[in-house]
């Protein structure tokens, strides 16, 4: 309950995330029935980048300031794939942002701010003063439902959503570190037996490598029909005392998911860059057979 987004928001694992998420909320809008977004780690919905927290670290110096100020990073690999762009656009967009970069919103309001008026969301927050934040942002917004409880224990009774097709995302801070993957594991299983056909994207840290491989074989043996890995790491994945890389496993992932993010992947990984070449992945832990 310690654990505060704001000191790492807009940093080189939210652009992974968000971008992933751009384009997962991208893919769901390509059909014209509604959809449902569940977020079960929602957190506080929009962070001020020149606030105490944000300010403190400045770790989005580091993450989507590369990809708007390209020269930072030193590298200059030419224009942006159109869906980092769009994603970007999209941010910038948002009120309070009219003359650069000032706020950074999270998942719920990125989100919200992609959704249709026929879409809806639902967000669990634990904490007392995120969910209150929360509520206080989408107070208007009919669309929205904030919940203050346990984003794994909501699950059984938001799924399955009244629209019947949508996207779950998991994004905990890990407080419980190796333990989180457990909980992670559980809330799937049971979510997977209610909604089978549901789109679920878990975000996860990358320390050491062996702490994140026991996670990536019990998915082989989920039950998903697909299930896409794209990860970035801008460190090598040896070290348990630092955020390394990060990475997102996409269960029951949209037609061509993989194609949209490829050239984005790519892209971001120079401009990401810490010291040594950032090096990124993007495969098949589970592909559905032609058969």
């Amino acid at each position: 309950m310690n654990y505060r987004h704001a000191y790492h928001a807009g940093n080189f694992a939210d652009v992974l995330k968000h971008s992933v998420l751009f384009a997962l909320i991208e893919a769901l809008r390509a059909k014209p029935t509604p959809f449902a977004f569940i977020d079960t780690h929602a957190g506080s919905g929009c962070y001020a980048l020149d606030g105490v927290e944000a300010g403190k670290t400045g770790e989005y110096r580091d993450g989507i300031a590369r990809l708007l100020f390209p020269d930072l990073s030193g590298a200059h690999g030419g224009p942006l794939p159109p869906l980092l762009r769009h994603w970007l656009d999209a941010i910038l967009a948002l009120p309070g942002n009219e003359h650069g970069l000032k706020l950074y919103p999270g998942s719920p309001l990125q989100a919200a701010n992609a959704m249709r008026v026929e879409d809806s969301a639902q967000l669990c927050e634990l904490h007392p003063e995120e969910a209150a934040r929360l509520r206080e942002l989408f107070h208007r917004d009919r669309r929205v439902h904030v919940h203050q409880r346990n984003g794994y224990e909501a699950l059984k009774a938001l799924l399955p959503p009244r629209e019947k097709r949508g996207l779950v995302l998991i994004d905990p801070p890990y407080e419980a570190q190796e333990a989180e993957y457990r909980l992670i594991e559980q809330a799937l299983k049971a979510a997977l037996q209610r909604w089978p056909s549901g789109v679920y994207a878990v975000w996860y840290p990358i320390k050491l490598r062996s702490q994140v491989q026991p996670f990536h074989r019990w998915l082989q043996h989920c039950g998903a029909r697909r299930v896409l890995r794209a990860e970035l790491l801008v460190h090598a994945d040896d070290s348990p005392l630092r955020l390394n890389g990060s990475g997102m496993v996409i269960l029951n992932a949209p037609w061509k998911l993989d194609d949209a993010l490829r050239e984005p992947l790519r892209a971001m990984a120079p401009l990401l860059s810490q010291g040594r070449p950032a090096q990124w992945r993007l495969d098949w832990l589970v592909e559905e057979s032609a058969g």
